[in-house]
């Protein structure tokens, strides 16, 4: 497999780690120098940056990364509810019923930030989990979040992160609790493992069932404002979740690109309020990369 990688100090080099399997072995160092200039422009976004920036991308068609700062934690905003909607469909699967149970929206579940459900009368409306689930990715609702947090429980879904080995990727608080921010207790992840995240969900390699494997996907494609879905065509579908805090920009996308889909994970932090340029950025330099890469034989002649 070839892993291109800036390690978490500026301006390091990358290191050609392995070499994956290519129906025309003579062509892996042309493709090493597509990989290498995506490379460098990453570096130059990160650079460029007034804060912290790191990516992790997986190639879903030979299994290659390129990242940079990949292994460095960062808090994660809203992006931490992709976690969240895994459990809920973990446990559906054992349990249907969990998806139509209904919840009373009240004056004490009411959460603050995006969403409306803030704004619903107290005990006049009652939603299903699944319907909460639609509120928490598309209008990414911090009150249906905190409600299907309590639902299917903080542990649990950490739990499922540590058995599918991830270690750094953790609900620590529910939606909108400064105090608890400011004690530390932070919703993190880093760009490896939210991109491995993804990548398992492109190849249903989750503890899913495939209906429900595609029910998520499904979720995560409706329609949002989104960085990296922004610079995508809009013809390619693009499944994601982004989020964003004071001085915090995250994106976990996979993007569907017909012949080479891939999946990127990007976030920043100590910034202002430029994280969605950078993301958007990093985005666009890596469909061109992509895109180049789609309808060509090994050779790189494009053929369609």
């Amino acid at each position: 497999m070839w892993t291109f990688r800036r390690a978490a100090v500026p301006l390091a080099l990358a290191a050609v780690v392995g070499l994956a399997p290519a129906p025309a072995a003579a062509q892996a160092p042309n493709r090493a120098i597509l990989r290498g200039k995506l490379l460098t422009q990453l570096t130059h976004i990160s650079d460029a940056f007034n804060g912290v920036f790191g990516i992790e991308i997986i190639d879903l068609t030979d299994s290659s990364h390129i990242g940079v700062n990949q292994d460095l934690v960062f808090p994660q905003g809203s992006a931490i509810k992709v976690p969240i909607l895994i459990e809920l469909y973990r446990q559906a699967d054992a349990h249907p019923a969990l998806l139509t149970q209904q919840r009373r929206i009240t004056a004490d579940t009411r959460t603050g930030g995006s969403g409306v459900l803030q704004y619903f009368s107290d005990g006049g409306s009652e939603l299903s989990n699944a319907d909460l689930a639609v509120l928490m990715i598309t209008l990414s609702d911090n009150g249906a979040t905190n409600l299907l947090i309590h639902t299917v429980g903080m542990d649990s879904v950490n739990h499922t992160l540590r058995t599918m080995g991830f270690t750094q990727t953790k609900l620590q608080r529910y939606m909108i609790r400064p105090e608890a921010s400011a004690r530390g207790q932070e919703n993190i992840s880093t760009p490896a493992e939210a991109a491995s995240i993804m990548a398992r969900l492109a190849h249903c390699a989750l503890p899913l069932s495939a209906a429900a494997c595609h029910r998520v996907t499904q979720l995560l494609e409706l329609p949002k404002d989104e960085p990296v879905r922004s610079v995508i065509p809009a013809r390619i579908p693009v499944a994601s979740k982004p989020g964003g805090i004071t001085g915090v920009a995250t994106s976990w996308a996979l993007v569907e690109l017909p012949g080479r889909p891939f999946v990127i994970a990007t976030m920043t932090s100590y910034g202002g309020t430029d994280g969605d340029d950078a993301i958007r950025a990093a985005a666009k330099a890596a469909y061109a990369y992509f895109i180049r890469l789609a309808g060509v034989t090994p050779y790189g002649t494009r053929v369609r």
